[in-house]
């Protein structure tokens, strides 16, 4: 199973070479979950690239499309709130990226970001996740 972040399918859907290494982690028929905050955080960065004009208002809609069409399973936030937010205290970080960690370590998974300070939160915590692909 996979949990995906916003960061890593953003990078996949623009077709980055990291975003390449993470489609190429994912097996064919393998299980993809991301928090419902997935389905927020995905359309508030491609908002952020039309805003900027790197991408017209369409193909930031096209790419929110294919962005949520990564995920399999989107897991309401209230099933592990309390959790993130137990960890977000305990571990002094925001609890936005509590939720994917969480999810990950409930479900023995292995979380895909391209956040470098998310990574260090899942090695303090013994939680698997993958950053960075290289051929």
């Amino acid at each position: 199973m996979i949990v995906l972040d916003c960061s890593a399918a953003v990078e996949m859907v623009r077709g980055t070479s990291r975003g390449y290494g993470f489609r190429c982690l994912m097996l064919k028929d393998e299980h993809v979950v991301a928090s419902e905050l997935f389905r927020a955080e995905v359309r508030n960065a491609f908002w952020k690239y039309a805003r900027a004009g790197l991408l017209s208002v369409e193909d930031a809609e096209a790419h929110i499309t294919e962005a949520l069409g990564l995920v399999d399973e989107f897991v309401p936030l209230e099933e592990n709130a309390a959790e993130s937010f137990a960890e977000a205290a305990r571990q002094s970080h925001p609890v936005y990226d509590l939720f994917y960690v969480t999810l990950a370590r409930r479900n023995a998974a292995t979380l895909l970001t391209a956040d470098k300070k998310l990574v260090a939160l899942c090695e303090r915590m013994g939680v698997n996740c993958v950053c960075e692909v290289e051929f």
